[in-house]
């Protein structure tokens, strides 16, 4: 008698490539069609995935998952709320001074790049240095402020319009509700797609991810919270008129290795300069965010990262510019969970081609023969 055929034929090399090939290009061109309106299903799944180990511990204690999903989310609407009536009206009025002072800050800034080049032609003689490039400096540099001013201003007018204050604030924490809730499920749901033959590895590098974004984000918030507070109330305390908008922007920039911290270092330098009078309060200024590095990189970041994360600060920064460039807001969002992945995938591969023949093959002998 003639063996009966498998019912199901061994999925081939090729097969498998295409599949691979199909899921990479359909996520990409779901990014590039619906990018400008993912951004709200993007926070969602990010708060869903940040709350949902409280969650799971709610759970474990005899409530049901729906009811400490929306625990989760009034826990975090009342957190957001309370920021809000916090810091915005004084945001707000720090935002106003600036407008109000832009002039103040041009003229002040004028007169000092004169005054500096005044010196440079005292020094060197009126033949390498003269009035007309004194005059040419100081308006360059008031009009350098003054364009950074009316920058400013775009930015924060249409960043409402961009945001879109509705979606955010109503769509996102429906969304959120949801996803936290049915969180077990849907990643129970994709445990069941996945390749039988592969799926004991996929769930052992889905593992490697999730424990260093877990570890990445979470981390990386405390550190951003901690040192956005810690910037605001120094800048605050030596004088500086907008202190409280450039440490809140400082700290909560430092997700992206040291462009945080020399955003703020630069901002408030320049403010310095055209608030003080004398080098004492730009040099207080500067004494800031030198114990804000020391606090950051000796008693922060390793009390709250570690050697848990396995990111690069190079990495990180190229994800979150690469992200930015192609997918715009949405793209940032995404690019350290992309990154994490990138990263696992690398050294799982790695670790693979190590063990593998390719790389233990003994050279070859001038002889043609094969090393020992």
């Amino acid at each position: 008698m003639n063996a009966l055929p498998p019912l199901h034929a061994a999925a081939t090399r090729g097969q498998r490539l295409a599949l691979l090939i199909g899921v990479t290009v359909a996520f990409g061109l779901m990014l590039n069609l619906f990018s400008s309106v993912l951004l709200p299903f993007v926070a969602a799944a990010g708060i869903a995935y940040f709350l949902d180990p409280p969650a799971t511990r709610l759970v474990r204690l005899g409530i049901p998952r729906s009811v400490a999903a929306i625990l989760m989310m009034v826990a975090l609407l009342t957190v957001v709320l309370i920021f809000a009536l916090l810091l915005y009206p004084l945001i707000l009025a720090q935002i106003g001074i600036l407008f109000s002072r832009v002039p103040d800050y041009t003229q002040a800034v004028r007169v000092f790049a004169a005054e500096q080049i005044a010196h440079l032609q005292a020094r060197l003689g009126p033949d390498l240095v003269d009035e007309k490039l004194r005059d040419l400096v100081g308006g360059q540099a008031g009009s350098i402020v003054s364009f950074v001013a009316s920058t400013l201003r775009g930015v924060i007018g249409g960043g409402f319009a961009i945001f879109n204050v509705l979606t955010l604030l109503i769509v996102t924490p429906v969304v959120g509700f949801y996803l936290l809730r049915d969180w077990p499920g849907v990643v129970s749901r994709i445990d069941g797609w996945l390749p039988r033959r592969y799926a004991g590895v996929l769930r052992a590098q889905g593992h490697e991810v999730d424990r260093i974004l877990s570890a990445w984000l979470r981390g990386q918030m405390i550190c951003c919270v901690l040192l956005a507070i810690y910037y605001a109330v120094a800048l605050s305390v030596v004088g500086l008129d907008l202190g409280l908008i450039v440490g809140l922007t400082a700290g909560l920039l430092s997700f992206i290795p040291y462009v945080g911290s020399i955003t703020g270092l630069v901002a408030a330098i320049g403010l310095a300069f055209a608030q003080f009078p004398t080098w004492s309060g730009i040099i207080e200024v500067g004494v800031v965010f030198v114990v804000g590095q020391l606090l950051e990189g000796y008693v922060i970041y390793p009390r709250f990262l570690g050697d848990r994360v396995e990111l690069h600060a190079v990495w990180v920064i190229f994800a979150l510019f690469a992200g930015g460039a192609a997918f715009g807001f949405v793209g940032v969002l995404l690019a350290v969970p992309v990154a994490a992945i990138i990263g696992v995938l690398c050294r799982f591969w790695l670790r693979r081609y190590l063990d593998s023949q390719l790389y233990l093959d003994p050279p070859v002998s001038p002889a043609g023969e094969t090393q020992a």
